[in-house]
């Protein structure tokens, strides 16, 4: 059955709502190999890496359940305004020298003011200058502004839709679902690479987890970040628990069969679910992106770390 599958998946044919039973039903080692084939097939040893600052924090006008930067929720997260760009030039200069491809800039809030505008436009040019693919998470911008950033030397976009279509008033109620949907658009209308995927863990069915695959597939998104809930405390989806490791696996499967040809990447909640060397599983999952380093308000397992565990990984598939 999976080897059908596998096949179907192959050859960009249409996955069927049966065909996700086997997805959840395969055991485990024999649906990650197939995962992996594919992986391998379209991306051969490549794991695509990308590295984030928090270029400003906190006092986010969404009120998103899982979110530690909501203004409506009590975290205790940092708050501060967009830092200093001497701060993003030796954040990204580390990065480049630690050999990871793409890097972003991020800034809490639906959309940028007119200064904090002009900063990223800056932060472009600053993280282009240093070798790095230029990406930036920014949330809302308009075809006009993502132009201009483009012609500053912006390579990438990320802007997640969170979930699906369906499954999304559970969890953000400031604003409707097509603005995010529209956003993401925009961007691949504006010939960027285009990262755009979703958070795990938050109450949704495998049929939402199906429903988001499927729209994105719909947008052409080049990239697809997998992100596993962290509950913090403060949030409403404090109390939740953690995606077991099974389950965050057949995730990473599932996106892999929906969307063969495009990148996916696991980021958030990745060292509370794959601690340490539990990482390497994601590695032969079939992920073909990781992001490294720290994340936005939690810290990671290290730059250095996370290179030396996917450089190992590359040279052992290489049989070096």
């Amino acid at each position: 059955m999976i080897e059908n599958l596998y096949a179907k998946s192959l050859k960009g044919q249409e996955i069927s709502d049966s065909d996700i039973e086997i997805i959840i039903k395969t055991p485990l080692e024999e649906l990650l190999e197939y995962s992996y084939r594919l992986k391998r097939h379209f991306f051969a040893d490549e794991i695509n890496t990308c590295g984030i600052i928090n270029a400003k924090s906190g006092l986010c006008s969404e009120d998103c359940t899982f979110c530690a930067q909501s203004a409506h929720h009590r975290t205790g997260t940092p708050v501060y305004p967009y830092i200093d760009l001497e701060q993003i030039r030796t954040h990204a200069a580390r990065m480049a020298e630690a050999g990871v491809k793409r890097y972003a800039a991020v800034i809490s809030g639906k959309s940028p003011n007119e200064q904090e505008f002009e900063l990223l436009r800056q932060s472009v040019e600053i993280i282009t200058s240093l070798g790095l693919d230029a990406d930036i998470s920014v949330g809302v911008l308009s075809k006009e502004q993502l132009l201009i950033l483009k012609n500053s030397g912006l390579k990438g976009y990320h802007h997640n839709l969170e979930t699906s279509r369906s499954f999304f008033p559970n969890i953000c109620t400031t604003h409707e679902y097509d603005e995010d949907v529209n956003a993401v658009k925009a961007a691949v209308e504006a010939g960027l690479y285009v990262c755009s995927g979703g958070i795990f863990g938050i109450g949704e069915s495998w049929e939402h987890r199906v429903e988001l695959a499927r729209e994105l597939k719909g947008i052409g998104v080049q990239s697809v970040p997998i992100n596993f809930l962290n509950p913090i405390t403060g949030t409403p989806l404090e109390g939740s628990r953690p995606l077991p490791q099974e389950e965050a696996l057949r995730i990473v499967a599932l996106f892999r069969f929906l969307l063969p040809e495009k990148h996916i990447r696991v980021c958030g909640g990745r060292t509370l679910i794959f601690p340490g060397a539990e990482k390497e599983k994601l590695f032969k999952s079939g992920i073909s992106g990781l992001m490294v380093g720290d994340y936005l308000v939690v810290k990671g397992e290290g730059l250095i770390s996370d290179m030396d565990a996917i450089n190992s990984h590359i040279r052992a598939e290489k049989g070096l």
